[in-house]
């Protein structure tokens, strides 16, 4: 049965679609049937996957994806469950009811920070929501800049903190536009690593026991580190 991560920050502006096309296509690429499922109403996926549509062709995307109303997202989910491997909701900001329904459905809540006191305030809210639903979580530090005292800062206040972070790399959104993604494009730079580093960290979040053991004894890439200790180290 799939396993569902959902995208989520009530702050607008995080990155979440292209958090949520990332991890798609780099769990497409390892061979799995995913789903993406975009219920924010800016419908920027939306856009992004009918860019994807016109490169390769209707139905050769290598995701299934739905577009909807958030309140639909439960019926949406457990019909996905049954021919899925993965499903990835993108959810709204600011729509509480909807954010809500998201994160119900999730086996895991990835919340992407920028590192700005602003988005580590709207944060809070997403986690409550998360543990009222008893729904696992990680937050992931994205669009970091090298060297940043300020993202170290905001690093130590965050729980549920990701290993994996993500740079501020103009691949990851030069990518979007091409209706593509960092591992399509440039598969060995340093932003399609992270990518591959965040998705083996989630994997070994949803997956079964037997399943992380296997994840455990997979080589590492070299730049896998703690995003703590990668910006202590920078």
């Amino acid at each position: 049965m799939a396993k569902v991560i959902t995208i989520a920050q009530q702050k607008g502006g995080a990155g979440k679609t292209t958090v949520a096309a990332h991890i798609a296509v780099a769990l497409s690429q390892k061979g799995n049937r995913v789903a993406v499922v975009d219920i924010d109403p800016q419908g920027s996926l939306s856009h992004w996957h009918s860019i994807r549509e016109e490169k390769f062709g209707e139905g050769y995307t290598g995701l299934t994806f739905t577009s909807l109303s958030g309140w639909r997202v439960g019926s949406e989910v457990a019909r996905l469950r049954r021919s899925q491997d993965y499903i990835i909701i993108d959810s709204p900001p600011h729509t509480e009811t909807e954010a809500r329904t998201a994160i119900r459905a999730a086996d895991l809540i990835l919340i992407p920070v920028q590192p700005s006191p602003t988005d580590l305030w709207a944060t809070k809210a997403t986690l409550d929501l998360a543990k009222a639903e008893k729904v696992p979580v990680r937050v992931l530090l994205n669009r970091v800049n090298t060297n940043s005292r300020l993202a170290q800062t905001i690093a130590n206040e965050l729980p549920e903190l990701a290993e994996s972070m993500l740079g501020n790399r103009v691949l990851f959104a030069a990518s979007l536009m091409e209706g593509r993604c960092a591992t399509e494009v440039e598969p060995s730079s340093q932003a399609a690593k992270e990518v591959k580093n965040l998705v083996k960290e989630l994997l070994a979040l949803v997956r079964d026991a037997d399943e992380e053991e296997d994840e455990a004894d997979a080589p590492i890439e070299k730049s896998e580190k703690s995003s703590k200790k990668q910006l202590e180290n920078a």
